[in-house]
């Protein structure tokens, strides 16, 4: 069966005095990035800021995409609920991120880069330290990665260390109960399931050799 995407949109809407207003805390060079259900009002607050800022790229963000934003961006203004791709995007970027929702502006704090970078560097030293380790793999499109997973393995076997790759379609981090042996888990899906659960550690951050 073919799987259908139809995406779902807001119907938020969009107040231009107060986006005029958020505009005087925003710098000149902005990115706007925004998620699928926010798109029409994305295009809204494109067309007002672009009075008075150059929006340098206007994108929408996946769960899984790592954007490539121009050297001059200033800052990134992302339109969206949640801050699971704000805080990612801070960490990943080192630029100052921005999120418009509800109608309110909050910007990602210092503290929760810092604590996000803390999770990181445990789940690290968890692998480096771990015997049997997982490695996932997800069957989904623009996620396989068994190429790139049965090379760690090899690797890692030859680490004197014991790998299991572990496929499927949607990754549950909860069914990692099932499998108690398992010290750490390495990440070949989508590179922001690290944001998840403080066991895991993406592929692309794992130095071996």
């Amino acid at each position: 069966m073919k799987p259908l995407f139809i995406p779902v949109y807001s119907k938020i809407s969009i107040d231009k005095s107060q986006i005029l207003q958020i505009s005087k805390k925003l710098p000149k060079n902005l990115v706007i990035a925004y998620s699928i259900q926010y798109e029409y009002q994305a295009k809204q607050i494109k067309q007002i800021l672009s009075k008075n800022h150059n929006i340098l790229k206007f994108i929408q963000v996946l769960g899984c995409s790592k954007p490539i934003f121009p050297e001059s961006t200033q800052a990134i203004l992302l339109i969206g609920d949640g801050r699971f791709h704000a805080v990612s995007l801070a960490f990943e970027t080192k630029l100052p991120i921005y999120i418009y929702t509800n109608n309110q502006l909050t910007k990602i704090a210092e503290t929760e880069i810092k604590e996000f970078e803390k999770k990181k560097k445990a789940a690290y030293v968890k692998f480096l330290n771990a015997k049997k380790i997982g490695i996932l793999m997800s069957t989904k499109p623009g996620q396989q990665n068994l190429k790139k997973a049965l090379e760690l393995k090899n690797e890692l076997l030859s680490k004197d260390k014991e790998p299991y790759i572990l496929i499927g379609d949607n990754i549950n981090t909860a069914e990692f109960e099932n499998f108690p042996e398992i010290q750490s888990w390495v990440n070949t899906a989508c590179p922001r399931l690290d944001m998840n659960d403080a066991r895991i550690v993406n592929l692309s951050d794992i130095k071996i050799g």
